[in-house]
């Protein structure tokens, strides 16, 4: 697969994948969306991000789905993918992720116009702790992204349709069980882009 392939295959699935996930937390912040003070908030964000996981790995299968500059590493160092095609697939991830976010906010506009202070709506974009101590934080991360790459890793008939939606229930996993701490952003493309592109925002 070329590179030019590869860019726009993990672009457009990280892009997918970060529309959806922060639609979901998008819909329970922001008054006037039907989810907004509905009960079940982190189950809705829990099960979006999930099923965003599900719907951005579909559409980068060509590329091998990685989605997230973690998983694109572990592959590379397991000799999956050749050390110079890392570059563009974090390339494309990241700015995918950039594009999701953005289109998240165009389709929320309107519950954004409204909210009365989108001062700290940041959430909806990026992940931050709910106990600030970076160490600890850190830790938290690396132990939900260790169980994701090691799940992959061990599981390498993934690359179909059911393959991603089982990577979707371990996702959700991870988020019930370990997303409470630092909201789980286990994928830096999903968290740097979007935080860049609230940093643009009006």
């Amino acid at each position: 697969m070329s590179n030019i392939d590869i860019f726009v295959w993990e672009f457009l699935g990280t892009a997918v994948l970060c529309l959806l996930g922060n639609g979901s937390v998008a819909a329970v912040v922001l008054k006037d969306s039907f989810s907004h003070g509905g009960g079940g908030d982190w189950v809705i964000i829990v099960l979006g991000w999930g099923f965003a996981v599900f719907a951005g790995a579909s559409i980068a299968s060509p590329s091998g789905a990685h989605i997230n500059p973690a998983v694109t590493l572990a592959v590379a160092i397991s000799g999956g993918i050749p050390w110079s095609s890392v570059p563009v697939y974090w390339a494309g991830q990241l700015l995918g992720g950039f594009l999701g976010a953005w289109l998240c906010w165009a389709a929320f506009k309107l519950q954004f116009d409204k909210n009365d202070d989108n001062s700290g709506t940041r959430g909806i974009f990026c992940t931050s702790p709910a106990v600030r101590a970076i160490p600890w934080n850190i830790v938290t991360e690396v132990i939900a992204t260790f169980v994701l790459i090691l799940w992959i890793l061990t599981n390498p008939q993934i690359n179909s349709t059911l393959g991603y939606a089982a990577v979707s229930f371990v996702i959700i996993t991870i988020g019930f069980g370990l997303g409470g701490p630092t909201g789980y952003a286990i994928n830096p493309a999903r968290d740097l882009g979007p935080r860049l592109a609230y940093a643009l925002m009006p």
